[in-house]
């Protein structure tokens, strides 16, 4: 890594949604902490200027080389793939151009064009509708990369938190949860954090059931899958500990006495993360992390926000966070 700041190109995610929104309102609280580049289309984001009332000049350029980083004129690579605009519209078109952005953004990560890449957010719906096979950034992300061992890391201040199981309905998510996929989450988790600075972390591990399955009268996975993990991972010399009930083992990490948690499916680590990034709009700060990956890559902890998308009222303090922590990672890597 050069003394330079990290290059960070930015997907701009749904043109329906709040992406470019964000990104506008963004760029003048990181332009000093990363260089930027927007990888979405031009006229969209023109459109978001307008939507902000922001008096950021866009550059429309054909790719990174072209770009100058100066810190009032945001660079985009124009894809010019987005036709007529409709704000807060499920459209398959929008999802096929939201996944151009990612894969070009990956790909430009794996050959180092960019230090790192941020996502701002895409539409399930949408990508369905181009029909892609993808519920979401994190599988096209690993197998783009060619990754297996991989997870997603939520970070929202003092709380951080791993997933066993993300994208996959709470049925399919149990059957998913064994003492394989445990270890290996807890394994890529050690790494993750040791990534992000903190040395030798104290790793708390969430049970599946309530109370950890109470010694087997709430279930019997925690016992049979969960704790022969912990202790393979205790003798790998992982500072790993549990399984803890669920609704305690969350504060217990606010207040200090873990660096992360895994979770076991998706809501079970959402959930607290969220509620604890609460923002006074509604909305949610924090950033969203996907560790293992051999790029870096951060993400916004919310969703397009159709129902405000053109109103210029989203908040941007998400992406802020993600643009923050993937310049952050870049230079600790």
């Amino acid at each position: 890594m050069s003394s330079e700041l990290p290059i960070v190109g930015v997907t701009m995610g749904d043109p329906a949604g709040v992406g470019s929104e964000i990104i506008v309102e963004a760029y003048p609280q990181v332009s000093s902490e990363a260089r930027l580049v927007v990888l979405g289309d031009a006229d969209v984001m023109a459109d978001a200027v307008g939507v902000c009332e922001s008096d950021l000049d866009l550059r429309s350029v054909e790719g990174i080389e072209e770009a100058r980083f100066e810190p009032d004129v945001l660079d985009v690579v124009d894809f010019d793939n987005v036709g007529d605009l409709e704000r807060g519209a499920t459209r398959g078109e929008y999802g096929r151009a939201s996944l151009k952005y990612v894969e070009q953004g990956i790909d430009l990560a794996v050959e180092g064009t960019i230090d790192a890449m941020c996502n701002a957010p895409i539409n399930k719906k949408a990508l369905e509708l181009a029909g892609s096979d993808y519920a979401g950034h994190t599988n096209l992300l690993a197998d783009r990369t060619g990754t297996d061992d991989y997870s997603m890391l939520l970070v929202q201040r003092d709380i951080r938190v791993t997933h066993v199981t993300v994208h996959m309905p709470l049925q399919e998510a149990i059957g998913a949860i064994t003492t394989d996929s445990v270890l290996d989450t807890i394994r890529v988790t050690d790494d993750g954090l040791e990534e992000l600075g903190i040395d030798d972390p104290r790793i708390a591990v969430a049970g599946l059931n309530p109370h950890a399955g109470e010694g087997g009268v709430l279930g019997s996975r925690d016992a049979a899958a969960i704790e022969p993990a912990i202790e393979r991972a205790q003798a790998e010399d992982i500072d790993a500990s549990g399984p803890y009930a669920a609704d305690n083992v969350f504060n217990q990490a606010a207040v200090g006495r873990y660096d992360g948690v895994v979770a076991m499916y998706h809501d079970q680590g959402h959930v607290p993360v969220y509620v604890h990034g609460l923002l006074p709009s509604g909305g949610v700060a924090g950033v969203n992390m996907t560790i293992g990956l051999p790029i870096v890559r951060t993400s916004t902890m919310h969703g397009t926000a159709f129902d405000i998308a053109g109103t210029g009222v989203a908040d941007p303090d998400s992406i802020v966070d993600a643009i923050r922590a993937a310049s952050r990672a870049a230079e600790n890597g």
